[in-house]
């Protein structure tokens, strides 16, 4: 099928000769898979060469969730991706802990044979991915202001550790709630997993005190509990770092002045665009989202 074609025409040899190795992160894919293709003949990607990291929610929304899992899998070593809210979604409605929705598109993962192969795979993907050579962290959506990256290391092997476990199902069952809203080191169980699961992969507003705003109804409040985007909150502990994110494809890039943040997702599903960053120089490429066959793959 056009999913093992793809990765036979990448494996099948170097297209570049002893040329430095590259690392592109790429905005939410959501099962754009032929748009997503049309990305890596752009940037000329090179799986015996290159590396691609993945913000998060491979799948549901376009039309190939199936042969996205297949294909970034496939990708062994070449792909880092970690968890997005559709992604915990997926697993959440295979293991029963949540119904699935008529919009949904993740029935063709659900009836394949392959399925629980794919969903162990996608299960064991991390939520956060930090490269300290390449001086970058991964995340889906954001982190709350409290986290510097020891604590967001941390907070990540907690839900991890959980995820890849027997009896995550009960976790995927528990996500679906907005409090608590605050993060505290006392908080305990599954209020302190849902609360880390809600940065990792829901956040995109916050107050400046560092409460979840996970609907955005606050943006007007009061101004002591007025919500802004998370990374524009004053006196952040994360401020020193560089981070990768996806999640809002109708967040302003133009206005997103934060030093340190790079959004990624750039609406694919919506019929906007796919976008890639190269690591190391931050060149943008993109591609205009269209759904139809790859080139040569049919």
């Amino acid at each position: 099928d056009s999913m093992e074609q793809a990765l036979d025409l990448l494996f099948r040899g170097n297209k570049r000769l002893e040329t430095a190795r590259r690392t592109y992160a790429i905005g939410d894919v959501q099962g754009c898979f032929d748009d997503l293709l049309r990305l890596l003949d752009k940037i000329d990607f090179d799986p015996a060469q290159d590396r691609l990291w993945f913000t998060g929610d491979l799948v549901n929304k376009g039309p190939n969730s199936l042969n996205i899992l297949r294909f970034v899998k496939g990708l062994r070593e070449s792909a880092i991706t970690v968890l997005g809210n559709h992604d915990i979604y997926l697993l959440a409605v295979a293991a029963g802990a949540v119904k699935d929705k008529k919009s949904d598109t993740i029935a063709g993962i659900l009836a394949a044979h392959d399925r629980e192969e794919l969903l162990f795979w996608l299960r064991h993907q991390p939520v956060l991915h930090h490269d300290d050579v390449l001086g970058y962290t991964m995340v889906h959506a954001g982190l709350p202001p409290q986290w510097d990256l020891v604590a967001a290391l941390a907070r990540a092997r907690e839900l991890e550790n959980v995820l890849q476990n027997e009896g995550y199902e009960e976790l995927l069952g528990a996500l679906y709630k907005e409090k608590p809203d605050r993060w505290s080191e006392d908080l305990e169980g599954l209020a302190r997993l849902r609360f880390i699961a809600n940065c990792f992969t829901q956040i995109r507003y916050c107050d400046r005190e560092g409460r979840l705003d996970l609907s955005g109804e606050r943006r007007s409040a009061a101004k002591k509990r007025r919500s802004m985007p998370w990374f524009q909150v004053s006196e952040r502990a994360h401020e020193d770092m560089k981070i990768i994110f996806g999640h809002w494809a109708s967040l302003d890039k133009k206005k997103t002045k934060t030093t340190g943040v790079y959004p990624l997702d750039t609406g694919c599903s919506n019929n906007g665009k796919f976008t890639a960053m190269r690591l190391g120089d931050e060149q943008i490429f993109s591609t205009r989202c269209r759904i139809e066959s790859h080139p040569g793959l049919g």
